[in-house]
């Protein structure tokens, strides 16, 4: 946890605004993980420097509602087949997007994040989570639960 407190107080360290775009299909398991994370800073988060969208399987449908909030970061939480323990978390660079797995997007996260970075020109971070199962109609499992409150918590702490 504290490897990804500093990962992201390095990312973060000149924000004045910040968005988080919470991504995946609650009805597919651990592809809840963005959505989690999204819905525990709605719940929980009451920095005005953060703003929190829930992008679901539809995340480009929210650009212009990014666009108007001008972040100087955007910080994209998805789930990521990346080949490790469920639960895993880890910051993937926009440049390696192309060799992890990303299940359930209607357009490409490379595709979404390279757009929002030349049209709106704020930083991008993307964190990925792990997924251990992906059956429809399951919910997500422990480990996802646990990583989802573990980055909520670093992101808070992180942004004050």
């Amino acid at each position: 946890m504290q490897k990804l407190i500093q990962g992201l107080k390095s990312r973060l360290n000149d924000a004045d605004r910040v968005a988080l775009l919470g991504v995946g299909s609650e009805l597919r398991g651990d592809d809840a993980a963005g959505i989690l994370v999204a819905e525990s800073l709605i719940r929980g988060c009451r920095s005005r420097k953060l703003k929190v969208f829930l992008g679901h399987t539809a995340p480009e449908n929210l650009t212009g509602e990014i666009r108007r909030f001008k972040p100087t970061h955007l910080i994209i939480v998805d789930s990521a087949d990346m080949g490790k323990r469920p639960g895993t978390v880890a910051f993937i660079d926009l440049d390696k997007l192309g060799g992890v797995s990303f299940s359930t997007h209607q357009l490409p996260l490379k595709v979404l994040a390279d757009y929002i970075a030349s049209d709106i020109g704020c930083r991008i971070s993307i964190i990925g989570i792990q997924p251990g199962q992906l059956e429809f109609a399951s919910a997500p499992t422990k480990e996802i639960k646990k990583a989802a409150q573990e980055i909520s918590a670093a992101i808070k702490e992180a942004i004050r």
